[in-house]
């Protein structure tokens, strides 16, 4: 392939992402993004030639609740590993942008430094649909990126709710940043989001919310005492931090790196990278069964007046959707 040239064959891909061509590299993302078969055809046959080459980053999930400052803090922590030497990727998993179009205007508008990096790539969510869609391609899209040569991959968390299990369920570290000032509520977080994250950060600790925040973190702290750690190997710390004065970015990355040689001595780390990619395999099983349910042209024919009946209370929902998997690829 010459250079600037539009790659054509699933080589042309695989080449320019090895050679850490950006363009190439937004290119291949895109096609795996595609839901047209053909390009699914050739999505696979890259990723099948890139998996060998990806594997060794570190991968982050970081989620937080509305005005927490995710995209500040992931701009001030992106750019202080690329200063110490990593190239890093930002990728977001956001269920709802399939109404609102998406997030990157807005990413790339508040990390504008980080965007302008050379060591940096951010990419957002595609905006085809369903959630499972979404992490499908934020999962080809990690792997596209680490065989580019980008060995920290931070995925964002932009909906609320399931991307942030699903999020948790693709990485190696979930961070979970709060607010300053939790109070009795602990800012409406579900005890689930608790359970998930190998890391509480109290965002925003400068000036006056330093004492809030402290106070924030051990209300945390207390609340994970009663939670039984999801690894026999990690207690999730609690800590602060500050995107704006840099306070705390770097322990959080001392953190990282000790929940991976703490997971990686005792095997856990290798046994949920396998775990994982079991889990991608039946997401990518769904998500292809509910494309093809889509277009077959059996269950078009029938699944408006199925609908008229089930609103109409004439059948029940479970009677409709038997008569869908019968007609699904009947011929």
């Amino acid at each position: 392939m010459t250079a600037g040239a539009k790659p054509q064959t699933p080589e042309d891909f695989v080449a320019g992402v090895l050679s850490a061509d950006l363009a190439t590299l937004g290119q291949a993302i895109t096609l795996i993004e595609s839901r047209h078969p053909r390009h699914r055809e050739t999505a696979d046959a890259v990723l099948a030639e890139l998996l060998s080459h990806s594997g060794k980053a570190i991968r982050i999930g970081i989620t937080g609740v509305p005005g927490v400052g995710k995209s500040t803090f992931i701009e001030a922590f992106g750019r202080r590993l690329t200063a110490a030497g990593h190239r890093v990727a930002v990728l977001t998993v956001d269920p709802t942008s399939a109404r609102t179009g998406g997030s990157i205007l807005g990413d790339k508008t508040r990390m504008q430094e980080l965007g302008r990096d050379p060591a940096a790539f951010i990419r957002p969510s595609p905006t085809s649909g369903t959630l499972g869609g979404v992490a499908r391609a934020t999962r080809e899209t990690m792997i596209i990126c680490e065989a580019a040569g980008f060995d920290v991959v931070l995925v964002e968390t932009v909906g609320v709710g399931q991307s942030e299990t699903t999020v948790a369920e693709m990485v190696d570290f979930f961070l979970a940043l709060m607010l300053p000032g939790a109070g009795d509520e602990l800012q409406g977080i579900k005890k689930g989001i608790l359970e998930i994250a190998d890391m509480i950060a109290v965002n925003k600790a400068d000036g006056d919310m330093v004492l809030p925040a402290r106070r924030a973190a051990a209300d945390y702290r207390r609340a994970l005492e009663i939670i039984t750690p999801a690894s026999p190997n990690w207690r999730s710390p609690v800590q602060t931090c500050s995107a704006l004065s840099g306070d705390g970015l770097a322990e959080i990355w001392d953190r990282v790196r000790e929940h991976r040689t703490a997971l990686s001595g005792s095997g856990e780390f290798d046994a949920k990278r396998r775990d994982q990619r079991v889990r991608w395999m039946w997401s990518t099983i769904r998500d292809r069964l509910m494309l093809a349910l889509d277009r077959d042209r059996n269950v078009q024919e029938i699944l408006p007046e199925l609908e008229r009946a089930v609103a109409e209370d004439r059948i029940t929902p479970g009677y409709a959707a038997e008569q869908v998997l019968a007609a699904f690829g009947s011929g």
